[in-house]
């Protein structure tokens, strides 16, 4: 998988794109900064959501979607290895066979 283009060098691609004079297309400006044009649509399409112009899930919304879905996965986890826990040691404390009382 290639490596992924630095933020600033995206933003400036786009910033170009939509600053562009009459006649230039995405497809002229993409050759140019040596990116398929294709990937310059969805940058554009990324930066009209984070701006707001468009609706859908902003960056920051993703990353913090991605976090919480990541520590939910932790807690479900932990609270798996509590009922464990509690089911082992609740087990321990019945008296099994051959338990006598003096």
């Amino acid at each position: 998988m290639p490596k992924p283009y630095p933020s600033e060098f995206r933003d400036d691609v786009v910033r170009v794109a939509r600053n562009r004079e009459p006649g230039v297309t995405i497809e002229q400006i993409a050759k140019d900064f040596g990116v398929h044009p294709m990937t310059l649509q969805k940058w554009m399409r990324r930066a009209d959501i984070d701006e707001g112009a468009k609706p859908g899930q902003t960056r920051t919304e993703s990353a913090e979607l991605r976090e919480a879905r990541k520590r939910i996965r932790l807690l479900e986890q932990e609270n798996e290895v509590l009922r464990r826990a509690a089911a082992y040691l609740s087990q321990a404390n019945l008296p099994g066979k051959g338990f006598t009382r003096s």
